[in-house]
């Protein structure tokens, strides 16, 4: 991990895209929390018009650009304030978890009976790498996970969340919620601390979150 560094630009940005089906599942998430009105207001003022009763297509192709969804979630503050849109965005990360996401080639043995019975430490290394793969392997999000004493570390080197924003704390929560989600899914409904601890909004180098490994319930 990095500590915050001045140096690191967030303009000028090389084009990086999710395919259509992961950005599909972040609109239809995000509509199961605020409704398509609210939905198409919020595009609006991201100036993304034309996703409005549009969204991507249902397959894997890399056309939708990591700017349009940061745009989507920079106006998300901008209609709720910081603390209405961190709430509303975690829905919606495990939503979008359920909805689809663990639908992705690298997930789709997790739940297989094996992986099951488990220790539970072991289950959520093996989700985490999985859940940074599918990422890894079809978006142009590098992704990865370091495991430390008590905590795993998942570490996001180029964020779509937070692409080309500025800020002076960490943004990045639609994120932390599939990481919640999919924790709680593999581990039959137990909760775990998750917390971003570095962002490249604020000039660090990588999005960066702290997951403890002992359930807090």
């Amino acid at each position: 991990m990095a500590s915050a560094n001045p140096s690191v630009q967030q303009t000028d940005l090389e084009p990086r895209f999710y395919p259509n089906k992961i950005a599909r599942l972040a609109l239809l998430s995000l509509e199961d929390v605020m409704g398509r009105n609210g939905v198409n207001a919020l595009l609006n003022l991201a100036g993304t018009k034309h996703l409005v009763n549009s969204y991507p297509a249902n397959d894997y192709k890399r056309e939708f650009p990591f700017s349009d969804l940061s745009a989507i979630m920079e106006a998300m503050e901008t209609m709720y304030g910081v603390r209405g849109a961190r709430g509303m965005e975690l829905r919606a990360g495990r939503y979008a978890f359920n909805l689809g996401l663990k639908e992705f080639g690298p997930l789709l043995g997790v739940g297989d009976l094996a992986l099951k019975l488990m220790p539970m430490t072991i289950k959520m290394k093996i989700t985490l790498n999985l859940t940074a793969q599918t990422f890894a392997r079809f978006s142009d999000q590098p992704t990865r996970v370091e495991e430390r004493k008590g905590q795993f570390m998942y570490i996001i080197e180029k964020c779509p969340v937070c692409w080309g924003r500025h800020t002076d704390r960490p943004c990045c929560y639609i994120a932390q919620g599939i990481l919640e989600e999919a924790l709680n899914w593999v581990t039959g409904g137990r909760n775990f601390k998750v917390q971003q601890l570095e962002c490249r909004a604020m000039g660090n180098n990588e999005c960066v979150w702290a997951i403890d490994k002992e359930p807090i319930d």
